[in-house]
């Protein structure tokens, strides 16, 4: 298990927003930064994430997902997200290619990366 995650973002006040709209209902809050950096803390337990700004272009991206306990916050994530910039790369729904019960929704983040909700209750 990982304690918490970094990505690198071309624009931390744009990615800021993004996270903090996608990532509410799933419990994290935007917590301290500078012009230079901003963490989200989470459910008690959960991962944080940090946003740190780059020097550089974004690479080509990297998957992060995050645990949902109910559907209807991977769907918030998922509308949340598009409402602040994400874009589009899997509706809500059951992926039964991974699991019966496998709830996901995916989004493209500023910064090109694959982010993910994804809820195991029915």
């Amino acid at each position: 298990m990982f304690d918490h995650l970094g990505l690198h973002v071309r624009d931390l006040v744009k990615s800021t927003r993004f996270y903090e709209a996608a990532l509410a209902p799933l419990g994290y809050v935007a917590g301290g930064g500078d012009a230079t950096s901003v963490s989200f803390c989470g459910p008690p337990g959960a991962p944080a994430l940090y946003l740190y700004q780059g020097k550089a272009p974004a690479g080509p991206g990297v998957h992060v997902a995050w645990t949902a306990k109910e559907r209807s916050s991977v769907t918030q994530f998922y509308e949340r997200g598009l409402g602040a910039g994400g874009k589009a790369n899997g509706a809500p729904g059951v992926r039964v290619d991974y699991a019966a019960n496998y709830y996901a929704a995916f989004l493209i983040d500023p910064d090109g990366n694959n982010v993910e909700a994804v809820c195991y209750s029915e």
